[in-house]
């Protein structure tokens, strides 16, 4: 459901008034923490417990340095184009993406043996 409640930010460019754009925004920051409380339950589900800050730390780096990485592609997207709606469309589907990743990794949940 997460991940589903993203995606209306593609709209987000063809918003008229400010408080759609707010709306749409608001929308996919609260689908985000969703998201992201429901990765941390993930983690600690499927690995052992002396397991789950080494798992959730990863995450977390690989998260920040893609993050760095995003931002820097958006600035260099934003001087050439100066229009923000093609990263809206990997914002919105990115999640969708993820979920099938999650979902073929581990389509069923059951706890990982180390």
């Amino acid at each position: 459901m997460c991940a589903a409640a993203v995606v209306p930010i593609v709209l987000a460019p063809s918003a008229h008034r400010l408080w759609e754009t707010v709306g749409l925004f608001g929308l996919a920051t609260a689908a985000h923490q969703g998201w992201s409380a429901n990765l941390y339950t993930l983690a600690s589900d499927l690995f052992p417990t002396r397991a789950v800050g080494s798992v959730v730390g990863l995450a977390g780096f690989a998260g920040a340095v893609s993050g760095m990485l995003f931002s820097t592609l958006v600035g260099w997207w934003l001087q050439r184009s100066g229009s923000y709606a093609p990263m809206l469309v990997m914002a919105g589907s990115a999640y969708l993406i993820a979920l099938g990743v999650v979902h073929g990794l581990v389509p069923c949940l059951a706890p990982a043996s180390l």
